[in-house]
């Protein structure tokens, strides 16, 4: 997310997450344009999240300070003791992995100790996300305890088959470029029967 009338459309939606981009090569990079009043606004039913990229370990601590982020989102690859440096300042970590159907997931074993949640990515060359979802079926691989968010290519047309999707771990959906106008600029029609559809199978 990045514009304020944008912000507080979606806040009506009562997302779980509201993510925030601090990756400077990133088309949704927030940079100055976030205000800490905009922040505030945002009950605390819906956890903020700041996303980072390979960034300076006291630069993480420091904008989650500032802004009261709930969690602070490692998308690039960050080492196990980097993430024990934020976990000792008190911060939730999700930590991201891009992954395809090579992919071990006993690297994160390292990982479990500091880690709040796993968020699993489609594979790319570049970080961030592609759009495009990978292979679920690697998912039977997982069986570590710590919950995952499941991201990659997930929108209105394919969200109810990621709810069928039978894993103990699998905690929620990470949604992005699928319920995009354009980059950070969301969707609201899109973004009300996603969270509509994601609500309405909760409860049955």
């Amino acid at each position: 997310m990045k514009y304020r009338q944008n912000i507080h459309e979606i806040i009506d939606l009562k997302p779980d997450f509201m993510g925030f981009i601090f990756y400077q090569d990133s088309e949704r990079y927030v940079g100055e344009v976030l205000c800490k009043d905009i922040l505030k606004a945002i009950p605390e039913t819906t956890q903020k999240v700041a996303v980072f990229v390979n960034e300076n370990p006291e630069n993480v601590i420091k904008i989650k300070q500032q802004y009261g982020f709930d969690y602070v989102q490692l998308h690039g690859d960050e080492s196990p003791s980097y993430c024990s440096n934020i976990f000792s300042e008190g911060i939730k970590i999700i930590k991201a992995y891009r992954v395809n159907k090579e992919f071990d997931f006993t690297v994160l074993n390292q990982y479990t100790g500091y880690c709040d949640l796993f968020l699993f990515d489609t594979k790319s060359k570049m970080y961030g996300g592609t759009g495009k979802t990978f292979n679920w079926e690697i998912l039977k691989k997982y069986t570590l305890e710590v919950p995952f968010l499941l991201s990659g290519g997930i929108g209105v047309e394919n969200i109810k088959d990621a709810l069928e999707l039978q894993h103990p771990g699998l905690a929620g959906f990470d949604l992005n470029s699928k319920l995009e106008i354009k980059p950070a600029l969301k969707s609201r029609e899109k973004s009300e029967r996603i969270i509509k559809t994601i609500k309405k199978y909760e409860r049955n």
